[in-house]
């Protein structure tokens, strides 16, 4: 069973790598993504807001997913919330598996599904005082749709 955490502090890959990882013997391989807030034309936050049993769910459902797709042995995904300056920890995904083919595939699955569908409500706050709402993308829905 996945893990899966909405929250707004910050998480540490280690130590969710070791949580993941910590006495098994079972697992081959572990693949990771970890996003960050970067700096681009002059942002100075990214707010991120969610209604909580809403998005733990759908987060839930799609590990789920992830977990019938892929003979996984284990997934974490950690997304955070609130005011994130560049440079802050977004999202992490975590798959385990035997094998490295699964951990990636279902890492980029999971990812992929995030960057679209999660219910994530994103505002951009710029050094100039503006805020714009993130729309959706045309690149991430056509990375999505492979799956």
């Amino acid at each position: 069973m996945a893990r899966i955490a909405v929250q707004d502090a910050e998480f540490d890959v280690a130590a969710e790598t070791a949580r993941l990882t910590q006495g098994r013997t079972d697992i081959g391989a572990v693949a990771s993504f970890t996003g960050v807030c970067r700096a681009d034309d002059g942002l100075a936050a990214m707010v991120l807001e969610h209604y909580p049993a809403m998005t733990e769910r759908a987060l839930g459902k799609i590990a789920a997913e992830a977990e019938a797709r892929w003979p996984l042995t284990g997934c974490t995904v950690i997304h955070r919330v609130g005011r994130l300056p560049p440079g802050a920890p977004i999202v992490l995904v975590l798959t385990a598996s035997a094998h490295r083919q699964a951990a990636l595939e279902a890492c980029a699955f999971l990812m992929d599904w995030l960057k679209t569908k999660a219910p994530f409500w994103k505002r951009e706050e710029f050094t100039e005082g503006h805020a714009r709402w993130v729309e959706a993308r045309s690149e991430d829905d056509a990375a999505a749709s492979k799956w």
